[in-house]
């Protein structure tokens, strides 16, 4: 079953911890000190954006017929499996920008050297490890969850569920008989 990264804006507070700690983990050193020491400019590749009085984390959403992927002329948009997440080879790379055109979501961006993108990985390289995506590692009220699809998706039914019987119950309880 595939993971997924699961956010919940009511929990964001906009601190961006989430996008220094993907900077780090995609830096030379995957260390804080030494990338800042150093003048290395990795780029994040999640994005708090704000709409209104929210902040809203945005990331890769690894779609199942990725746009990114299909406009990709040489390859360098590619899954290593049927379900796996939607990554990216910079050796192939052209830096045509089609991909970043293509993204639904706005969330692939040119690397701050212009060769090449930066877009989530889901930080495969961790999950090899055990680890999760340092995103979600690194978000101190918990707005960023790594979880089964499934779950997210049960969880979901059950809000929707919730709210239709708070709904009746409301409907029932304020209307006179």
């Amino acid at each position: 079953m595939a993971k997924i990264i699961v956010v919940d804006i009511e929990k964001c507070m906009g601190c961006r911890s989430c996008e220094f700690a993907c900077a780090v983990v995609h830096s030379s050193t995957e260390d804080a000190e030494s990338t800042i020491m150093n003048g290395e400019k990795p780029g994040y590749r999640i994005n708090i954006e704000a709409y209104g009085r929210e902040a809203v984390p945005v990331h890769c959403n690894h779609c199942e017929d990725a746009p990114c992927m299909l406009a990709c002329p040489t390859g360098a948009i590619y899954r290593n499996s049927e379900k796996g997440p939607v990554l990216f080879q910079s050796e192939r790379c052209i830096s045509c920008r089609m991909c970043v055109h293509a993204c639904p979501f706005g969330v692939i961006t040119m690397s701050p050297e212009g060769k090449g993108v930066l877009k989530c990985d889901l930080c495969i390289e961790r999950q090899a490890k055990g680890q999760e995506p340092a995103c979600v590692v690194h978000c101190p009220t918990g707005a960023l969850k790594f979880v089964e699809e499934e779950d997210a998706t049960k969880a979901k039914r059950r809000k929707a569920a919730e709210r239709i019987v708070v709904a009746q119950q409301t409907k029932e309880g304020g209307s006179e008989d």
